[in-house]
């Protein structure tokens, strides 16, 4: 990565799982680097597939400006000291979605029996999450992919990450979220940086819309495997993997502003 590249750069998105933790877990030197980061004033915006109940926490007490939950289906942020929530979708498309999601339900068990959905799913509002290898024996690719399909013949959206299959009903994405919110956030008044001011991380397929959307994408290095799937990849890579790769980055970030 050349420096001339970030010049620009005020603001990180950057996914969760397997790309800010480490093997479920968030190491001191990647959460100090949040720190770090913010402190160095840069903007920071968690961009996941993991559920509402956890955004709550996420925007209230790590150090980031807003965070996208559900794959793009919201935002969470604080203003004036104030949780707020910002839905991607208009009230009617939410209602629809939601229904949609019950009868997608009995589609995936009656085909998956044994399937378990996400040990979070109580804690979402807009999709369906299956474990494929979180708190289960890993599944064959095979049957993930069989997933995927099934889900798209239902008409839903499917993305893989790198625990779960991320189903739902909605024109939305990652990158769809992390734009709606940005509009919404100028006509607060926010003082946040602009789309193309900002740089964005990632470790999974999912986050291909994003790699494809942002001028500068990185994938952390654990990304490699999940390669041959993404016809958009990621325009650099870390050494290291999940949250040191994170914090690989960062430590780039503030030597470039320095």
């Amino acid at each position: 990565m050349n420096r001339t590249d970030l010049s620009q750069i005020k603001g990180v998105c950057f996914d969760i799982d397997d790309t800010f933790s480490t093997e479920g877990k968030i190491t001191a030197s990647a959460f100090q680097s949040l720190w770090d980061l913010r402190n160095a004033g840069f903007a920071l915006i968690p961009v996941t597939g993991r559920p509402a109940g956890w955004c709550d926490h996420i925007a209230r007490f790590w150090p980031v400006d807003a965070v996208v939950g559900e794959n793009g289906a919201f935002t969470f942020f604080m203003n004036e000291h104030k949780l707020q929530h910002f839905d991607t979708q208009d009230e009617a498309s939410v209602q629809t979605s939601k229904a949609k999601l019950q009868v997608l339900r009995q589609v995936i068990l009656a085909s998956f029996p044994n399937a378990h959905f996400a040990s979070d799913q109580s804690y979402r509002e807009f999709d369906l999450a299956i474990d494929f290898c979180e708190d289960v024996a890993p599944w064959p690719e095979s049957e993930i992919d069989r997933l995927v399909k099934l889900c798209e013949a239902q008409g839903a959206i499917a993305k893989i990450s790198s625990i779960h299959v991320n189903t739902w009903f909605g024109r939305y994405t990652k990158i769809e979220g992390i734009r709606a919110f940005l509009k919404h956030a100028k006509e607060l008044k926010l003082s946040l940086p602009s789309f193309d001011e900002l740089i964005f991380i990632g470790d999974s397929p999912n986050d291909e819309p994003m790699f494809e959307a942002f001028d500068a994408s990185v994938g952390v290095a654990n990304l490699k495997p999940f390669l041959p799937r993404l016809q958009h990849p990621p325009k650099y890579l870390t050494t290291g993997k999940a949250g040191e790769g994170f914090s690989e980055l960062a430590r780039f970030l503030q030597t470039k502003s320095s």
